[in-house]
């Protein structure tokens, strides 16, 4: 569970930091691209470049291996096998519900 909190914080760290970067990045565009100055500016300059493009399309795919790897080392760390003490099989009716303690020694 330690490890499920960690990566969940970790996780939010990245998005707090995107978030930001996206939302300074759209004030930035707002404000260079508005009406009254577009005739000042050479917006095919910054709208055309491939570079960039490529930029924003590796930037992402790096962020998410780099989410990734702690996952899935998460994930099958999780995926260890225990021997239940008790199994219990629990099924929702419309009104009710039904309990079934499949494993459990009966006592006679």
């Amino acid at each position: 569970m330690e490890g499920l909190i960690d990566l969940h914080q970790d996780i939010m760290l990245f998005l707090i930091y995107i978030i930001v970067f996206v939302f300074y990045l759209l004030v930035m565009a707002v404000y260079f691209f508005r009406e009254s100055r577009s005739s000042d500016r050479n917006t095919s300059a910054v709208t055309h470049h491939s570079l960039l493009e490529v930029i924003w399309t590796i930037i992402p795919t790096i962020i998410l291996v780099f989410i990734a790897v702690p996952s899935f080392a998460l994930l099958y760390s999780m995926d260890e096998l225990f021997r239940p003490t008790v199994t219990l099989k629990v099924v929702g009716r419309q009104w009710y519900w039904t309990y079934e303690y499949s494993d459990v020694l009966n006592p006679t």
